[in-house]
């Protein structure tokens, strides 16, 4: 996702044509990052409530935890900014619990694929965001880059547990990323 241009020296926000003013690009960058921090804690709900205990569990249980914080300081900042969280939260409710339980039936390997892929879109996200906000928004871009330091950290976690033996990794990790960009686009906008 890139949202407009700065200039590394000045750190100033520049609208390019097409692109939504400051304070519309902030409500989308809380808006989404909400709506992707609901859909990762029922990402992991799913997969809790499907995988048996073992070490890939308590990892999910661990990282499960860290979500809900990232959750909690989005669902404040929606509040204290007076921010239209997405519509689409009830689609994400059940899409994000089926896909968590889904990758969990394939096994602890496949879980943590998911986890991978859905991880990798987040960076990539993350990072486009904190380029993209200017010194006005500080805090939010500090807190983003803090979050995107979590989910790299989550990533490398499922790695360590051979998420890339899953049973057609390369397959399911594309159509994890895929869906997982998709959602960020609908709900930035939605």
């Amino acid at each position: 996702m890139e949202i407009g241009r700065m200039t590394e020296s000045h750190r100033t926000f520049h609208r390019m044509p097409g692109d939504p003013p400051p304070r519309e690009m902030v409500e989308r960058i809380i808006r989404v990052d909400q709506a992707g921090e609901y859909g990762a804690v029922r990402i992991y709900a799913g997969q809790l409530a499907v995988l048996p205990e073992g070490p890939s569990k308590q990892a999910v249980r661990d990282m499960a935890a860290k979500e809900k914080e990232h959750l909690a300081e989005f669902d404040r900042l929606i509040a204290e900014r007076h921010v239209r969280p997405t519509a689409l939260q009830p689609l994400w409710h059940v899409a994000g619990f089926a896909l968590g339980a889904a990758t969990a039936l394939l096994g602890p390997r496949a879980a943590m694929a998911c986890t991978v892929a859905v991880e990798e879109a987040i960076d990539e996200h993350y990072a486009a965001q904190a380029r993209a906000l200017g010194d006005d928004e500080k805090t939010l871009r500090r807190r983003i880059e803090t979050f995107r330091e979590d989910e790299l950290e989550h990533r490398d976690t499922a790695l360590r547990h051979e998420a890339e033996k899953a049973p057609a990794y390369p397959l399911l990790s594309a159509a994890i990323k895929s869906g997982s960009r998709l959602a960020i686009w609908l709900s930035e906008r939605i």
